[in-house]
């Protein structure tokens, strides 16, 4: 394992408003604190994963426009390779506009802009940043061609692929059988297989309804209660730590950033996993997606709950 990882996806500006309470269909409210931020799937597990101790090559697509520069000029700051970040000429750069509640929790709506143009032909011109990569990550804010196009080209040259099917989408079996891992939480998990998790026998069900259609591993991330793993030898919850949650977005983005550094280190799956549950946990005590995401340092301070060999290093 080369600690090698490419990551494919979305790259947005968040503009972020903290308020009591949703409101519901046709009701203005008054929000408080107002925060905008850079964002996006694929960008927000490439910043957590750079943070814990990935070394991060990105390919997506931003408009020509203020947030594309500050998209890329973001992302080399975390020293993350962005020579494969294009530019579209005709379509502006993404952004998404989340509004969080009193309890910590969120709702997301996302304008895809340039990331809606990613097509075959610009993963043809990266086609060098697969030679090194010892894993792939994906999620589905880029078009789903892509992703299938990717799965296929890591699928022939013998990568590992990371998915993370969201915003949830239904998904053939052919992609499916391409996949080392799957990450989906409940919501993508009930629209993938028609079970509703709600406990362990369920989170059992729904993963093995998955695993059964080709995916090699399956763990369904299920917020403050921590994941649940099924492969080949091992079935159960891994459990997250405890805290105070003050803002859950990207949550599911620095796991899964979490879990593909432990992955591209040679970790186990249920290491990685609880690697990424202490990870995604610390992220939730801070508002924000990708500022939100913690150094490998701030996991090293509590040390009794995560795997020895990642410790140590």
């Amino acid at each position: 394992m080369n600690g090698n990882i490419l990551i494919i996806g979305s790259t947005n500006t968040d503009m972020v408003i903290k308020t009591k309470k949703f409101p519901i269909p046709g009701e203005t409210i008054l929000g408080g604190q107002f925060l905008m931020n850079p964002g996006g799937k694929g960008a927000n597990q490439a910043v957590a994963a750079a943070r814990l101790g990935g070394r991060i090559t990105f390919i997506g697509k931003v408009g020509n426009d203020v947030f594309g520069i500050q998209a890329k000029h973001t992302l080399q700051s975390e020293g993350i390779n962005t020579d494969y970040v294009y530019d579209d000429e005709t379509l502006p750069s993404g952004v998404a506009l989340i509004t969080v509640d009193g309890e910590g929790e969120n709702t997301i709506v996302v304008a895809a802009g340039a990331n809606a143009s990613l097509d075959s032909k610009d993963i043809d011109k990266s086609i060098k940043a697969f030679t090194n990569a010892d894993l792939v990550v994906l999620q589905l804010e880029i078009p789903l061609a892509t992703v299938e196009y990717v799965c296929q080209l890591a699928y022939e040259q013998g990568k590992r692929v990371l998915l993370n099917p969201a915003p949830a989408q239904i998904l053939s079996d052919e992609l499916f059988q391409k996949i080392f891992v799957l990450t989906p939480n409940n919501s993508e998990a009930e629209l993938l297989t028609g079970i509703r998790v709600v406990d362990e026998p369920s989170a059992y069900a729904a993963a093995l309804k998955i695993k059964n259609r080709g995916v090699k591993n399956v763990i369904l991330t299920l917020g403050a209660a921590g994941a649940y793993l099924l492969s080949d030898t091992y079935s159960g919850m891994i459990a997250s730590p405890k805290v105070l949650p003050i803002d859950t977005t990207a949550a599911g983005d620095v796991f899964v950033g979490g879990l593909a550094v432990a992955l591209s280190e040679g970790e186990t799956l249920v290491h990685a996993v609880s690697f990424a549950n202490h990870a995604a946990a610390l992220s939730v005590t801070k508002m924000g997606a990708q500022i939100s995401a913690p150094f490998r340092k701030e996991l090293m301070l509590e040390k009794q709950i995560l795997p020895e060999t990642l410790i140590n290093r």
